[in-house]
């Protein structure tokens, strides 16, 4: 029922598959409305003229439909009643809980200040060895998981939820099946970690604009719990690929004139305001963080195409995930994966051999990458060449393998057993000391 304050206004001048317009005064950028009945949002305003965004699309919308503006832009209640919670794009719950109570905040503010931040340089460890041996990651860093669409992504975005050294878990999921939905509600109610979680989702049988919500939902209660709670806060965020194709339909469908890849011209701002948000805070601001992991669905494995493409811009480098046929199993590549912030921990929040292992683990890896290319190519493997394609094959199942749940010393001490199972010393290249104090004694 619409309230006296509200302004209701009923002849729309054009109407598109996902937008109307009409003459409206004192109407605010990305204000709320009821379009006929069906939630919109405000994406341009010219003069007295305001498009709105039709979350549902317009079908059905006649030119006379009762438009109602609400006064305010998106936003989301935020309390610690939202741990162990699954809401949708709007906020409201779908789990059958009761509403939560709390602040009222408006979602898709500003990033913080980077006077207010500090360099990241706590260890976030998820626990997943191919992430926290090769690639460590920092609190406060954004980065992406580039991977096909067959690969179980989802898969690992739930385990590092589970095994994430964090305060609190938000995991937005935009486009997800129902097996998806399902699958993260099973595990996370099955490991018993509900309580740190909190869930954001947009499910295939939700209009695809609403995916453009979920992010701005689940950064909005990142900052509560990083902000106000102080917390160390890990976001989750999947799959970017499918909120760049919801934001090409609605600017298609405004008649904007598309960039690369029939993507919006403004994809690269889009995404940084939402990367931009991970944030270390410094001590005196209570030390809470915002880390961001966000997979990117890549096309037939097209690095080029805009969405990665843009992505890598902004963030702080990337996790590749690819099946290895020698084992089986689809591990975290060593070779296209990088992490540049991994310095900033890798032996000083976790133990001092931590970088000579991880060094030398991917030289001897990238030997066996070489002596299977001899090996296909006919040529005659050397006694070296069989011993790294022995170390390459067991360090994909022990070590890269996204199934590993392990933590960093149980990483270190497998790689040292590795390395003295499959070579000498001097082959290994590791400063004397640390050998003398590591390398695994026989018998």
């Amino acid at each position: 029922m619409a309230k006296a304050f509200q302004k209701i206004y009923t002849q729309i001048t054009a109407i598109t598959k996902a937008t109307c317009s009409l003459r409206a005064e004192g109407v605010g950028n990305e204000e709320l409305a009821m379009v006929n009945g069906k939630l919109a949002q405000v994406v341009k305003i010219m003069g007295d003229e305001v498009t709105l965004q039709v979350f549902q699309g317009t079908e059905g919308i006649p030119t006379n439909a009762e438009v109602v503006f609400l006064g305010k832009a998106p936003s989301l209640k935020v309390s610690d009643q939202l741990a162990g919670r699954f809401f949708n794009a709007y906020g409201d719950p779908i789990d059958g809980g009761p509403e939560v109570e709390g602040k009222e905040i408006q979602i898709g503010g500003p990033s913080v200040n980077p006077v207010r931040r500090k360099q990241p340089s706590e260890l976030i460890a998820t626990g997943i060895a191919g992430i926290d041996l090769n690639n460590t990651l920092v609190s406060g860093q954004k980065i992406p998981f580039f991977a096909d669409p067959d690969q179980p992504y989802n898969q690992v975005m739930a385990n590092v939820a589970l095994r994430a050294e964090a305060d609190k878990i938000i995991l937005g999921g935009m486009g997800l099946t129902n097996d998806d939905y399902l699958y993260f509600k099973n595990v996370f109610s099955n490991a018993g970690v509900l309580d740190h979680i909190v869930s954001f989702v947009n499910t295939t049988e939700n209009p695809p604009v609403e995916r453009l919500l979920i992010p701005d939902m689940s950064l909005a209660a990142a900052e509560y719990f990083a902000v106000e709670k102080h917390e160390k806060v890990l976001v989750l965020l999947t799959d970017m690929t499918l909120y760049a194709d919801a934001l090409a339909i609605v600017s298609n469908r405004m008649d904007q004139i598309p960039s690369k890849d029939s993507m919006p011209g403004s994809l690269y701002s889009d995404l940084a305001k939402i990367y931009e948000k991970a944030v270390q805070f410094p001590e005196e601001a209570g030390g809470g963080s915002i880390t961001i992991i966000a997979v990117t669905t890549l096309s037939g494995g097209d690095i080029t195409h805009a969405i990665p493409d843009n992505t890598g811009y902004i963030t702080e480098g990337q996790l590749y995930l690819r099946r290895d046929s020698d084992i089986g199993k689809v591990i975290v590549d060593p070779f296209r994966s990088l992490s540049r912030l991994k310095q900033l921990v890798a032996g000083k929040k976790t133990r001092e051999d931590h970088p000579q292992v991880m060094n030398a683990a991917v030289r001897l890896y990238a030997d066996a990458a070489n002596a299977k290319t001899k090996k296909e190519n006919g040529f005659d493997l050397t006694d070296y060449d069989e011993r790294c394609l022995k170390f390459a094959k067991e360090y994909s199942r022990e070590i890269l393998a996204i199934d590993v749940n392990i933590n960093t010393t149980e990483m270190l001490d497998i790689a040292w057993r590795l390395f003295g199972e499959n070579f000498k010393p001097e082959e290994v290249n590791i400063k004397q000391a640390l050998v003398e104090k590591y390398w695994p004694t026989k018998g």
